[in-house]
């Protein structure tokens, strides 16, 4: 074992704080990282508060992580020295099951390993990447093309994944209209990736703040759901809808803006349950869905089309020394529109 500077939360209610991690030596296969770069997720703040369950305080989160690598333990093939990788949301899984074997890591029948809060192959709890390194599996390590900023790639490795998957799983694409609710981390990332894809794609955000925004991003059209009248003018229009909105909303009023056989998809998880009314689902033959991350493959899929396109998230840059401030603009929505931590700050 090793340490490594880091910021942990000590508790539900106590601010972050600077600190130390132990990190396991690497093993044959593992990858020892030295971090860039860490995006601040809303599952971060979601966790340290102890509003998704029980949390095994203390504990460094953060899944949205790029740097390069460092070490490589002698049975690595797929990472060499001064590679540049990223890490996402979980760092491994059984391996075995069904899922697995299909590629779809994220859905482990087993549980995958967490990237932070997880119980690791060697007992320890995973620590996420608000620290100076980490060490990975190989097989669980990105490429992360040159052709993205690097300052701006952390968020793809789960706000960037998190929309990408729902949208190619639903075939967004020509001919498809896709409305994306929310236009925060994840809902920036879900516009400029549908329209990359060529789909019709229209922004649903509380208010029209942000439009200028939306429509630079290439949406084609932006609506402000806290007008009634929204709701009316669209009835039965969108193919599929991207929810990524981490509070409560009225389902059933979006489920009736879905066309013939549209589905709704939530990658936004806020802690309260989200009633659901069958009989709105039974008109057009609405569906109702959720979407995880995705796999490791798709994951690498994911980076390099948006090194294709050209699509990178927008970000605001921070020392670590300003988590604590910047955990409470995620709440009040004051970011433009992910903030990611300068790990330099961290040395």
């Amino acid at each position: 074992m090793f340490t490594v500077n880091a910021i942990a939360a000590p508790s539900a209610t106590d601010p972050l704080v600077r600190t130390t991690v132990e990190r396991r030596d690497p093993g044959p296969r593992d990858v020892l990282i030295e971090i860039s770069y860490a995006g601040i997720c809303h599952s971060d703040i979601h966790t340290v508060r102890g509003e998704w369950g029980e949390v095994p305080y203390p504990l460094t989160v953060g899944h949205e992580i790029v740097g390069h690598v460092t070490k490589v333990g002698a049975e690595v093939t797929r990472h060499r020295v001064g590679d540049r990788v990223g890490v996402g949301c979980m760092v491994n899984s059984c391996r075995e099951c069904a899922n697995c074997r299909a590629g779809q890591e994220q859905y482990c029948l087993n549980g995958n390993v967490g990237t932070y809060a997880s119980t690791d192959r060697d007992g320890t709890v995973t620590q996420g990447g608000y620290s100076t390194h980490i060490v990975v599996d190989e097989d669980f390590v990105l490429r992360v093309p040159e052709a993205i900023p690097h300052e701006a790639a952390a968020p793809l490795l789960c706000a960037g994944i998190t929309t990408y998957s729902p949208l190619a799983h639903w075939k967004a694409g020509p001919g498809r209209k896709v409305a994306v609710v929310g236009m925060g981390g994840l809902g920036h990332m879900a516009v400029k990736i549908a329209v990359a894809m060529g789909a019709e794609v229209t922004v649903l955000s509380q208010t029209l703040g942000k439009k200028d925004d939306g429509l630079r991003f290439g949406a084609e059209h932006y609506h402000a759901t806290s007008d009634p009248a929204t709701f009316e003018a669209l009835a039965d229009t969108f193919d599929l809808i991207v929810n990524t909105v981490s509070a409560p909303i009225d389902v059933n009023a979006y489920l009736r803006l879905l066309r013939l056989d549209g589905t709704m998809v939530n990658v936004g998880a806020p802690p309260e349950p989200l009633p659901v009314k069958v009989f709105t689902l039974f008109s057009n033959r609405r569906s109702f869905a959720g979407s995880s991350i995705g796999g490791i493959a798709e994951t690498q899929e994911m980076l390099d089309f948006c090194a294709e396109h050209g699509i990178a998230p927008e970000i605001e840059l921070i020392d670590a020394d300003r988590v604590n401030e910047a955990y409470e603009r995620v709440l009040t929505s004051d970011v433009r529109y992910r903030f990611v931590i300068d790990v330099d700050s961290l040395r």
